[in-house]
């Protein structure tokens, strides 16, 4: 029975059942199978047409040199990748994504007032090979470096830049979540007076905490939340 089960699975099914790979969900092969999905990765992944077959478990239209094997392997890691980016912006990919985000796959975070807020996988750029995943807390809206070793390989662009103000706005009661937490927010004190923030020792990144209080700051907050800027 084994054998039969081992012989049915997929290449897709086997990568993101890999260890350290449990951040990524499954692609669908109808979604893979669509080209307009595929716009412009072709330009960008090498070996393209053989990584694709590898992905889809087709036979390749040209046998593949032995010594290619490697990099069309290769390949078809960052072809999937980049696949992944997109899918995981569609509402089939967000629900599949929630359901991890639901059971702490990715984590909580560290930051002791934001209360054990679950984590979302988010990318620092677009563009692949420049950056590894990191971690977003919706409540104090920080990122921070996955806790394990195994997550440190990881390319941030197969999650990229834009899925967790996707994430949240598919998702409201995240947001909701976070806003009851974010209200906590430590103070220091001295002989149980306040420390001014113009203070020497007073606090320097309260702005991250902060969340929009008029019409226009909310304007201003929905027109950067699909994006997290990197200085």
């Amino acid at each position: 029975m084994s054998d039969v089960s081992s012989e049915l699975e997929t290449w897709i099914s086997n990568y993101c059942s890999l260890y350290g790979h449990d951040y990524f969900v499954e692609v669908s092969q109808e979604f893979i199978e669509d080209d307009f999905n595929l716009t412009g990765l072709s330009s960008i992944v090498p070996f393209y047409r053989e990584a694709l077959d590898m992905i889809l478990d087709f036979e390749p239209e040209t046998s593949i040199a032995v010594s290619d094997m490697a990099l069309v392997q290769h390949s078809a890691e960052l072809l999937f990748g980049l696949i992944h980016q997109r899918f995981i912006l569609t509402k089939m990919g967000l629900q599949m994504m929630a359901s991890k985000f639901e059971q702490k796959v990715f984590g909580v975070c560290p930051r002791y007032l934001c209360d054990g807020m679950h984590l979302l996988p988010v990318g620092t750029q677009d563009v692949p090979g420049l950056e590894t995943v990191r971690l977003f807390c919706p409540c104090c809206a920080d990122i921070y470096l996955p806790n394990s070793s195994r997550y440190l390989n990881i390319d941030g662009a197969f999650f990229g830049t834009t899925f967790p103000g996707m994430f949240m706005d598919k998702y409201p009661e995240v947001v909701n979540q976070a806003k009851l937490r974010g209200k906590q927010q430590f103070q220091l004190k001295l002989f149980g007076f306040k420390v001014n923030e113009s203070s020497q020792v007073g606090p320097r990144m309260k702005w991250l905490r902060q969340v929009p209080k008029n019409e226009q700051e909310r304007r201003d907050y929905e027109d950067c939340a699909y994006a997290i800027k990197n200085d």
